[in-house]
C-alpha cells in the first residue's frame, strides 16, 4: 500500500528547499560540530557534543519559525504541521526531534 502525499508536499519541499540555500551556514555548523564531538577525546566531548546540540537547537528554531509563521495562516494547521515535521524527519534528520517538540 502506497501512502498518498500530503496537499502540502510541494509546499514544504519549495519551503526545506529554501532553508537548505538560506541558511547552508547552519547545516554546515552542525555537522562540522558532530565532526568535531566524534574526532574528541573523552575530555572534550561532553562540552563539544553542548556545541553540536545547541547548532541542532539554532537550525529548529529556523524551521520551527518557518513552519509555525505558515501554519498560521491556515483555519486547520494540524494536517500541515504534521507532514512538515515528517518531512523534517526524512530530509534532515539531525532536526527531527527538536521539531516534534516546538
Amino acid at each position: 500500500m502506497r501512502l498518498r502525499r500530503s496537499r502540502f508536499a510541494q509546499l514544504i519541499d519549495a519551503q526545506l528547499d529554501l532553508f537548505e540555500r538560506e541558511h547552508r551556514a547552519v547545516i554546515d555548523d552542525v555537522r562540522d560540530r558532530l565532526e568535531a564531538y566524534n574526532r574528541a577525546d573523552r575530555a572534550e566531548a561532553e562540552e563539544l557534543y553542548g556545541d553540536y546540540v545547541d547548532a541542532v537547537e539554532t537550525g529548529t528554531e529556523i524551521l520551527a519559525d518557518m513552519r509555525d509563521h505558515y501554519a498560521a495562516t491556515l483555519d486547520d494547521a494540524d494536517e500541515y504541521i504534521q507532514a512538515f515535521n515528517s518531512a523534517v524527519a526524512r530530509r534532515l534528520p539531525e532536526y527531527s526531534l527538536e521539531i516534534e517538540n516546538r
